[in-house]
């Protein structure tokens, strides 16, 4: 990489700057650390705190929608009891892997990125640095640049506009930005959604409110799974520690991409057996049809996890309802839906989704050129097309988040090794094969990813633009293959002084054992 200026004026320089602080920034930390002894790094968090989404999110029940055996570190298995976590666990999970490994010493709170140009003349990103707190900018360079933010912004969630919304006399909420002081104990609630949030909200509010309504549109899949799974229970009492994490990580990786294979290639069936194993959970003549039979296939969405049948629990005895229908109006006492029903209610909490954001919303140039992202295609799920030595943590929409982040920083810290002992400086993923065709980056159909498709990279219609969701593809793709192939191209050798002699070629690190 290139070598920090000696002149006191020049912008602070950094190999490699990774920006968030959330599950994946510090996953990040821990392999610059590990694999990268030479490199000088940081983390900047635009705001005041570790954990992204499990320290922003404060809703009463949030949760893990995957398991944590796979949602947890690689290089630091869970070992909580529970198979979906309480946030309250997985952000002390993060915390203290911060913590343990020194990583927290490297991260700078109340930085925002807004924007990064760079050069190739220079090999390096100049980067522009907004202080949330004060509202000052700073720049600074950096040789390669690691965006671990996610892709829904941070300082809103979707609202639609409802007719009428200002007439509502209670409290209104929205779960990205949930109250501390709000106390819904006695109280008629309507939850507007039926995601992931709606069905982690509504067994947790269950408990102290009067009774709690999810209002849907139309239905999710919602499938139960046992709080403590009794295989992973048996592998641990079995297996001694070193091994049991890997096993473990393995099993659970596995049956989920078996289970998302299964319900892509025979869709009916799945159909058949989430519907029976759903009536068996409501109370007899259940309108299942209407509230719990979607349109779509399993997987075209996300399908939503409860454990032990949380949800199912509340509405079987009667704390928790049902109705499948459209807004037609807000009112000064609840909802008033297309079907002439009033819903009353004393809080209404909106769970209509995210708002998509990629790149934590930064402006790119490249040699003085702007990228629009939404053009590029990604390579390896993890790199912009013609952007040099800019890497993406973006994880698995029918897996655990962090089971493709991980490969992407292990392939992430080979390259970078690679390029050091080369002595070279730019990494760039190229496309000359004029019949790949573009398609959507993300393989679902919910609202949320639909509504800002258009602002997103795409992916490629053949690999290595291809993006499988597949943990075992890209295992086979991104730690077991080289780093080098026909489309990730290697140039920038490091200037050297007169007389000086050629870098060594060194030798490319062996992929990490899984």
């Amino acid at each position: 990489m290139a070598e920090a200026t000696t002149d006191p004026a020049a912008p602070e320089h950094l190999d490699v700057l990774v920006v968030g602080a959330g599950l994946s920034g510090i996953g990040a930390g821990h392999h610059i650390q590990r694999d990268l002894p030479w490199a000088s790094y940081a983390i900047v968090e635009a705001r005041g705190a570790i954990g992204g989404t499990w320290d922003l999110f404060r809703y009463p029940g949030i949760r893990s929608d995957s398991d944590m055996f796979t949602l947890g570190y690689g290089f630091r298995p869970w070992d909580g009891a529970k198979t979906i976590a309480d946030g309250d666990d997985i952000l002390q999970y993060i915390r203290d892997t911060a913590a343990e490994e020194g990583i927290d010493r490297h991260i700078r709170f109340h930085q925002r990125i807004v924007a990064a140009a760079w050069s190739t003349e220079d090999a390096r990103w100049t980067v522009t640095v907004e202080h949330t707190d004060s509202g000052e900018r700073s720049t600074l360079t950096c040789g390669f640049l690691f965006s671990c933010t996610g892709y829904y912004r941070y300082d809103q969630g979707h609202q639609p506009q409802f007719p009428g919304r200002e007439d509502f006399g209670g409290a209104w909420v929205h779960p990205q930005h949930w109250p501390e002081d709000l106390d819904v104990t006695g109280k008629r609630v309507v939850v507007i959604g039926s995601g992931a949030t709606a069905v982690t909200l509504i067994p947790s509010l269950a408990r102290t409110a009067e009774h709690v309504t999810m209002l849907q549109r139309s239905p999710t899949y919602i499938a139960t799974l046992p709080a403590k799974d009794p295989v992973v229970e048996v592998l641990r009492k079995v297996l001694p520690a070193r091994w049991s994490g890997p096993v473990v990580r393995w099993f659970k990786a596995l049956t989920t991409l078996a289970s998302y294979n299964i319900s892509r290639r025979r869709p009916r069936l799945v159909r058949r057996l989430l519907r029976r194993l759903t009536e068996r959970q409501l109370p007899p003549g259940y309108d299942v049809d209407t509230h719990f039979s979607p349109r779509y296939d399993p997987w075209d969405q996300r399908v939503c996890a409860v454990p032990d049948g949380d949800l199912f629990k509340v509405i079987r005895d009667g704390s928790a309802s049902v109705v499948t229908d459209h807004v037609d109006a807000i009112t000064a006492d609840g909802i008033r839906l297309r079907s002439g029903e009033e819903l009353p209610a004393d809080v209404i909490v909106s769970a209509t989704g995210l708002e998509l954001l990629f790149l934590g919303g930064m402006e790119l140039t490249v040699d003085g050129e702007p990228v629009d992202p939404a053009e590029r295609m990604a390579y390896k799920g993890m790199m912009l097309e013609d952007v040099p030595n800019l890497a993406l943590a973006i994880g698995y929409t029918n897996a655990s988040w962090t089971l493709k982040c991980e490969l992407t920083c292990e392939y992430v810290t080979r390259l970078l090794t690679h390029m050091h002992d080369r002595g070279l400086r730019q990494c760039t993923a190229r496309n000359d094969d004029p019949t790949v065709t573009h398609e959507p980056l993300l393989p679902l159909t919910s609202g949320y990813v639909t509504r800002s498709a258009h602002l997103m990279p795409k992916q490629g219609s053949r690999f290595p633009w291809k993006v499988y969701q597949s943990y075992l593809k890209d295992h086979r793709a991104m730690r077991r293959s080289d780093v080098v192939d026909d489309v990730m191209q290697l140039s920038n050798p490091e200037p050297r002084a007169p007389g000086a002699s050629a870098p060594s070629a060194g030798r490319v690190p062996e992929p990490t054992p899984a």
